[in-house]
């Protein structure tokens, strides 16, 4: 039996100054499941974040589509409500904790704040929640470090803070933008060991988005490859890597560097660079880039196609055909 879907996106389009940035992203997301979201920067991973949060830029506008948690439209919502829903129904993970946190308040004062506006409870029994809620994101002494600063922390220590602010409610979904973009290879490990730990303690789902594709091996059950604002590849983790069927999937999995092949030996790259929103390419928009490419490729878009019954979905014309292995 399929379990329900926590977080529904359907046909969900973004437009910044009438220019489509991001267009027709499907996904659901179930309880205590993973979705990774990857591809290149620019390809409108972290605005796609932004826009369930409904925490748009100004400039920036919804123009289709719906967003639904638990059976509820979000997109509609207005800012009362929906300030009701962040930080409790759903939280996220920003890439950079030294710039989300306040400077000028104690990291303390930032959790007890974050429990005090989703629940009636005293000051005193919400830093004792704080406190417990630092213990479990593996931060020592957290009676002394309640009362220090953002800037007398290091940053893994104020990452483990906003993991901490952003579980405190124990959210049903938690979004994760490159939460360990900036940290050292020990402290990301330890990052994402916390964030299944606790993912497996409280049975949210985590919708996490990163380039890193080890770290997408790690932590993720399914895979929504993006590329210039469109999804080009969808299905579970181990479809993905063992059978990935979009060139540019295939491309981004190859650019991973393996040690066996020594020093010498060059590192496949994907040619070129993701085209500018303004001037997005006709027909597929990987087509300039595409080492499989045809003429029809650059007149028609492809749609995302189902793959034998499975889960697996693709958006090539040609994604049955192999790759040189000698692009690089």
């Amino acid at each position: 039996m399929s379990k329900i879907s926590v977080l529904e996106v359907e046909n969900l389009a973004i437009k910044i100054d009438d220019v489509d940035i991001v267009t027709n992203i499907n996904f659901k997301l179930e309880s205590g499941k993973t979705l990774a979201v990857v591809g290149e920067s620019g390809c409108g991973k972290s605005i796609t974040a932004l826009s369930i949060m409904q925490l748009l830029p100004e400039v920036a506008r919804i123009s289709k589509g719906s967003i639904c948690l638990n059976s509820r439209e979000l997109t509609g919502l207005s800012e009362k409500d929906m300030r009701a829903v962040r930080g409790c129904d759903i939280s996220m993970i920003f890439q950079e904790p030294a710039s989300t946190l306040d400077p000028l308040m104690t990291v303390g004062k930032q959790i007890v704040e974050a429990i005090r506006a989703h629940n009636k409870i005293s000051y005193k029994d919400a830093l004792t929640a704080a406190c417990n809620m630092m213990d479990k994101v593996g931060i020592p002494d957290s009676t002394t470090r309640l009362k220090q600063y953002p800037f007398e922390l290091s940053g893994g220590m104020c990452q483990r803070i906003m993991i901490a602010i952003a579980l405190i409610c124990k959210p049903q979904v938690l979004i994760a933008d490159e939460p360990t973009t900036a940290l050292d290879v020990t402290i990301q490990a330890q990052t994402l060991e916390l964030m299944r730990s606790l993912q497996d303690e409280t049975g949210a789902a985590i919708l996490l988005i990163t380039h890193d594709m080890g770290v997408v091996a790690d932590m993720a059950d399914m895979v929504m490859v993006m590329y210039a604002g469109q999804v080009v590849e969808h299905g579970n983790v181990l479809d993905i890597f063992r059978q990935p069927r979009h060139p540019y999937t295939r491309l981004l999995l190859r650019s991973i560097p393996h040690i066996e092949k020594g020093r010498k030996k060059k590192l496949n790259v994907i040619k070129g660079i993701v085209p500018d929103s303004h001037n997005w390419p006709s027909g597929c928009r990987f087509h300039p880039r595409c080492p499989l490419a045809e003429v029809l490729c650059s007149i028609n878009e492809p749609s995302m196609e189902t793959i034998e019954l499975s889960d697996h979905s693709v958006s090539c014309w040609n994604h049955t055909h192999e790759i040189e292995s000698t692009y690089e």
